[in-house]
């Protein structure tokens, strides 16, 4: 090695020590090696499952397919397989993660490998315990002489592994290669623990002076957006640390896993000490929910951060228009001008005479993950079939026919041979599959379809009879994914579909009926037009994603308030049935999707079983739903189990859960807000809500509310309290430990946390009036409520306006000469109109 090499390892390196007990956090990494694993086509046995969820080891989903079957037989329990040599080609920096994460998602059977590489300087020479965790496989060396290795390969359920490594004093290079296979959702990750031995330090050589690399990474980890999300105005990032040399930035703006659109890039230079990183105008970037990828370079050494925030273009879209056949035109319009470009985008442009070129483009492109069963293939196959069979003459006949063929050699259901990892499980994904091979047969009545070998009228039959068993079970229980704001378009794609174009008239019917629930249900559990309340599946970006969600446009088209995003499953489905198809929604849910005065209590139930008790209260100028009684202590998925929000801000809102990791804008499921690793105990009476938190060791160890400061218009923060005012509403957020504001970081301003695993939440909303016109008075007639223990698990609260108000250990509410049981309520529920005092 050249004296100038030992000069730079020795002056350019990242250097923090380590002590025992924690984990090594800096890395250098390789690429992720990626190799498509097929196995021979096979059908499988199952059904839909809906409590697949409802995990019982942590938050392990029990289902398996035959590629993991496979490949687990070839190497589960043998030394894993390296594929490739180690090649540097980024640092990953912790941002307060124990984890190397590179967790994500992958369409198709796919294994996945990489090199980690990091620097430890020792003291002394000595032998060192090191703790491996991941959920495949990984073999670990030390000074180029292997260690050990581990290779459970379980689907997204973590192991750990012991072992002894002699350091020698001085640099020791530490080497990883970690590899799993991954199936749709991959928690592809590893954690390397400290045990015990010599002091050590890590010294992760750099290709900048180490002053430097420490400031970037100081500038990353402030850095946070100016705004919670944008609905028009200047896209801006701002860190409170200036680097001490020029920089290039370079930022890659992409959607959430689902996104097909081609990523928008920006790159510019950063002044010495400037500390604003502004991007574009809101208009100039696509809509939803988008995470930012910025990466600083100085020199030859980078760093990144990924930074999550909504676009709305709402400033475009204006108010909606004041008729509903206006609005089914303009929101035809608006995914055919504005959506991503696939089947949904090309049926709506399809249904306004924008047949072409441009729109046929839009199928092809969508064609191979149909061709190849990709995971959600599903979600584009059944507006693909709308457009085929609807507006099949609009399509040029090389098209058309390719079309066909994609659709004869698909596979519709499990049972059919396939070597796919297509999730059939969930209700919404069952809907789609039967939806998709009752229209299909009926299409193409007298053609072969590859994979069943029945003939279209035979496969027709066979997904009548599933949609008609899926509609009897949805009848029973409605939504599995209880309440989600994600799966209510994806069951209405299924839905409207049938209801237009099913040849049965029991099914189109039942269809119909079905619909008009959903939108009931949306009504009932939505503040003007938003959907508030406990949600069985959810997600960062659904969650903080308000104007631009997919259900904010379908409440703006049926009911006038809400906002156009760029992802959609049903909005043209729903327009068309509108439209073209006679549907009718009831008139009086316009006045219950947006309140004018009063206030409504609605309970009810879903989920086979009714396992999610739902509760729901709302006024004019605030509303907050929960889930009662819900797995209280067990390990979590996706659920959100209490949602609220104040005045008519969408991005207004809060809620509150216990991170499932602490990597921001990360796969985790549970993620950082999208579920709770811990679900809490949750009481909710009217306008207040108890949130009992006793969480698994294993896991994060702080709970954390959505609070974003900047939405409210005015904000107090004072040691276990949090209050915000909204327009005419209040809200006062109160723990039983200290409330820590959160001041850097991504969630800068919007973020909240209560220390430690054990943490009560007192959630109180309320409404300005006569004698409480200000947060000043509100404040002052609410702070000091509290949360006392009773016998047998009782939880009182002696609130000012309810009176003494019990929460039980069995889920029951006693207030007002009250008793409110989850255990009966029903699922088609119960909306009663609320006095002041009931």
């Amino acid at each position: 090695m050249s004296e100038a090499a030992r000069n730079m390892e020795a002056d350019f390196a990242l250097r923090r020590p380590v002590d025992a007990g924690q984990p090594i956090v800096y890395w250098r990494l390789g690429s992720i090696a990626e190799q498509r694993y097929d196995v021979a086509d096979q059908p499988m046995q199952g059904e839909m499952d809906p409590f697949f969820f409802l995990t019982k080891h942590k938050n392990f989903i029990p289902h398996e397919y035959p590629c993991r079957t496979a490949f687990a037989a070839e190497r589960r329990g043998k030394r894993p397989r390296i594929s490739t040599d180690f090649r540097a080609t980024r640092i990953w920096l912790p941002f307060a993660s124990p984890r190397v994460d590179l967790s994500g998602f992958w369409f198709r059977p796919t294994v996945l490998g990489t090199w980690a590489e990091t620097i430890i300087d020792t003291a002394s020479a000595g032998e060192a315990a090191f703790r491996l965790r991941t959920c495949g496989g990984a073999v670990l060396f030390a000074n180029g002489a292997e260690a050990g290795w581990m290779a459970p390969y379980g689907r997204n359920l973590e192991s750990a592994e012991e072992f002894k490594v002699p350091l020698k004093a001085g640099r020791n290079t530490i080497r990883i290669w970690f590899d799993d296979l991954a199936e749709r959702d991959a928690r592809y990750y590893f954690q390397l623990d400290y045990l015990s031995g010599p002091a050590i330090s890590v010294a992760l050589p750099i290709a900048v002076e180490g002053d430097v690399a420490d400031a970037m990474e100081a500038a990353l980890d402030d850095m946070h957006f100016e705004r919670p999300a944008y609905d028009g105005g200047a896209v801006a990032l701002v860190t409170g640390v200036a680097l001490p040399r020029e920089a290039q930035v370079a930022v890659e703006i992409e959607g959430d896993f689902m996104s097909i659109e081609a990523p928008v890039r920006f790159a510019f230079e950063l002044p010495k000490g400037q500390t604003r990183l502004p991007i574009a105008d809101a208009e100039q970037l696509p809509a939803d929910f988008r995470h930012f990828k910025v990466t600083l370079t100085v020199g030859d050494h980078a760093a990144s951060r990924v930074f999550g925030v909504e676009i709305c273009h709402a400033r475009r879209q204006g108010g909606a228009p004041a008729t509903l056949a206006a609005r089914i035109d303009e929101a035809l319009g608006e995914v055919a001008g504005h959506a991503e470009a696939d089947t949904v985008r090309a049926l709506a442009r399809l249904a306004i005479g924008q047949a072409g070129a441009e729109t046929d483009a839009m199928i092809s492109g969508a064609l191979p993950a149909i061709e190849d069963c990709h995971d959600c293939a599903d979600f584009i196959l059944v507006p693909l079939l709308w457009c085929r069979g609807v507006y099949g003459g609009r399509l040029a006949a090389e098209l058309r026919a390719r079309v066909d063929s994609a659709i004869l050699g698909y596979r519709y259901w499990m049972d059919e041979p396939g070597n796919d990892v297509q999730w059939y499980f969930s209700e919404n994904h069952a809907l789609l599959f039967h939806t998709a091979a009752y229209l299909a047969g009926g299409l193409l009545p007298e053609e072969r379809f590859v994979r069943s070998g029945r003939l279209g009228r035979e496969q027709s039959a066979v997904g009548a009879a599933r949609v008609r068993a899926w509609l009897d079970h949805f009848e029973a229980w409605e939504m599995a994914e209880f309440n989600s704001a994600p799966y209510f378009p994806i069951d209405l794609k299924g839905l409207c579909a049938l209801y237009a174009l099913a040849p049965d008239k029991d099914i189109a019917e039942r269809a119909g009926k079905a619909i008009i629930r959903l939108l009931e249900i949306v009504a009932r559990s939505a503040h003007h037009g938003m959907l508030t309340g406990a949600q069985g599946r959810s997600y960062e970006h659904t969650l903080r994603a308000a104007r631009s969600l997919e259900l904010s446009g379908i409440c703006r088209m049926v009911w006038g308030k809400g906002n156009y995003g760029m992802r959609f499953h049903a909005l043209p489905q729903l327009a068309l049935c509108l439209r073209d198809h006679g549907l009718g929604v009831p008139a009086e849910l316009a006045a219950v999707a947006s309140l004018a005065n009063g206030a409504w209590e609605w309970s009810f139930a879903q989920g086979q079983d009714r396992f999610a008790r739902l509760y729901h209260h709302k006024t004019r100028d605030h509303a907050m739903g929960s889930a009662a009684g819900y797995r209280w202590n067990q390990w979590g998925y996706q659920e959100t189990v209490i949602h609220a929000r104040l005045g008519n801000n969408p991005d207004a809102q809060i809620w509150i859960n216990h991170p499932g990791e602490v990597l921001q804008s990360g796969y985790g499921r549970p993620s950082y807000w999208g579920g709770s690793g811990t679900l809490p105990r949750v009481h909710q009476y009217r306008d207040l809500a108890v949130v009992s938190f006793s969480c698994s060791d294993e896991q994060p160890d702080f709970t954390h509310a959505w609070f974003p400061a900047s939405a409210f218009d005015a904000v107090q923060v004072d040691g276990q309290r949090a209050f915000a005012q909204s327009g005419n509403a209040f809200a006062m957020l109160k723990t039983d430990v200290p409330l820590i504001e959160v001041k850097v970081g991504p969630t800068a301003g919007n973020e909240l946390r209560a220390a430690g695993r054990k943490a009560t939440w007192i959630v109180r909303l309320g409404g300005q009036d006569a004698d409480l016109a200000t947060l000043d008075a509100w404040v002052a007639a609410f702070a000091d409520l509290s949360v006392r223990a009773g016998a047998d698990g009782e939880l009182i609260v002696e609130d000012p306006e309810y009176g003494a108000v019990r929460f039980l250990a069995d889920a029951k509410v006693v207030a007002e000469g009250r008793t409110l049981d989850p255990a009966e309520w029903t699922v088609r529920g119960e909306a009663t109109r609320m006095t002041r005092r009931q």
